[in-house]
């Protein structure tokens, strides 16, 4: 496994990217800590993490407090731990929104209850004056499983990753932790739809586009509108000459270092392939 660079500062990312391996997909799996419920009542971020996950493994991590000025409720610091004195000493929000874009630029998006995050990251990244990335797509891994698990009790994340045994990746409500929670259920919904639809893929590759088909199906014509949206896209591959790779999902994942200390940015080098 390669070295994790160790940060010096908050807000220093030591992730180095070479050229993208063809064969490979890479996501960004997010998750965002708030104030409350929406941008749109005033609330806003107070944590957020950001996960890569390529082939079936996590490959690198980033992780920040975000100052805004907001004041955090007692019962949000209850829930998540993150208190207003913790916040005073965290990056700016803004700061920590230009480098989440460039950690995640050109990468496809996933967070559970993807309205959510995808509100908070719009609102932010739009505070921040960031430019959009037309990458910057969310697959919602709870709409994936009330299609591809309707039989598990919820589909909240802390139930689903009992259901599915997932690995235990810390304190629940802090972003880091739901985020590789997020990415570990992911990564099962890509093998269990790639079994389940093999074959509808006839050996293609399950990834982001073709999960945010699935996410907007109905659970009853799930496998119509996959091999409908297939049906397109080998239009469009003859029509210029293009063939899609299969892309293999290893298992299990190998765990990945990490050398951080709380309320600073991180990222680390797990990725020979980017």
């Amino acid at each position: 496994m390669d070295t994790p660079y160790e940060h010096t500062a908050c807000l220093t990312i030591g992730l180095v990217r070479s050229a993208p391996l063809p064969v490979l997909e890479t996501v960004a799996v997010i998750d965002f800590e708030t104030t409350g419920m929406s941008p749109a009542m005033g609330a806003r971020a107070t944590e957020v993490a950001a996960v890569l996950v390529q082939g079936g493994e996590i490959v690198g991590r980033f992780q920040s407090l975000m100052r805004s000025g907001a004041w955090v409720p007692p019962f949000i610091e209850q829930l998540t731990g993150i208190s207003n004195a913790m916040l005073e000493r965290a990056p700016p929000a803004r700061a920590v929104m230009h480098e989440l874009l460039r950690f995640t630029q050109g990468l496809p998006l996933v967070a559970h209850n993807a309205a959510f995050d995808r509100g908070f990251w719009r609102a932010e990244a739009e505070r921040a004056e960031c430019g959009p990335d037309e990458a910057h797509q969310f697959a919602c891994t709870l709409l994936l499983s009330r299609r591809l698990h309707p039989e598990a009790p919820n589909h909240r994340l802390g139930t689903l990753r009992a259901w599915h045994d997932l690995p235990d990746a810390g304190r629940t409500h802090r972003a880091l932790a739901d985020a590789e929670t997020t990415a570990h259920l992911f990564i099962r919904q890509q093998r269990d739809a790639a079994r389940h639809f093999a074959e509808t893929l006839d050996g293609r590759t399950l990834g982001h586009e073709l999960l945010l088909v699935l996410q907007k199906a109905s659970r009853a014509r799930l496998a119509e509108r996959l091999s409908r949206h297939l049906e397109t896209a080998r239009k469009r591959w003859n029509r210029h000459g293009i063939e899609p790779v299969a892309e293999k999902i290893p298992s299990p994942e190998k765990p990945c270092a990490q050398q951080f200390e709380p309320g600073c940015a991180l990222a680390l080098e797990a990725m020979p392939g980017r």
